[in-house]
């Protein structure tokens, strides 16, 4: 199943508008009932800022009606296995359980899986907070 996700974050990192650092990412989620929500980095004149992948690909998971996300797939077009900054781990870890599947990708597919708890074992969780 990893494929297709592997697909879409590949075809969304092709509309990444990166070019400050010349560093393309792309994200895909899936979530529970299949549904796959893609997004790529966006970089502005005031870089750094400007927002990544798997931010975009959550901003579409949520206006798409959100789910329970059961597999990430994350792919930079010059860096195998490009994990989720520490940022994007957080904002992950909002939408995901620590079993949560990611797929670290290189330009041919799927190279290395681990899990969000793997990437972020002492996230914030934001049922602490209410």
């Amino acid at each position: 199943m990893s494929h297709d996700l592997f697909e879409a974050a590949k075809a969304a990192m092709a509309k990444a508008y990166a070019p400050y650092s010349k560093f393309p990412v792309g994200a895909a989620l899936r979530t529970g009932d299949g549904r796959i929500f893609a997004g790529a980095n966006i970089e502005v004149a005031s870089y750094p800022e400007g927002w990544c992948a798997e931010t975009t690909a959550l901003g579409h998971y949520i206006m798409g009606g959100g789910g329970r996300i059961t597999e990430i797939a994350v792919l930079a077009e010059r860096m195998a296995k490009c994990s989720p900054c520490g940022g994007c781990r957080q904002r992950l870890a909002e939408f995901c359980r620590p079993e949560t599947k990611l797929y670290l990708c290189d330009n041919g597919g799927v190279v290395e899986t681990v899990t969000m708890g793997d990437m972020l074992p002492y996230g914030f969780r934001g049922d602490i907070l209410k």
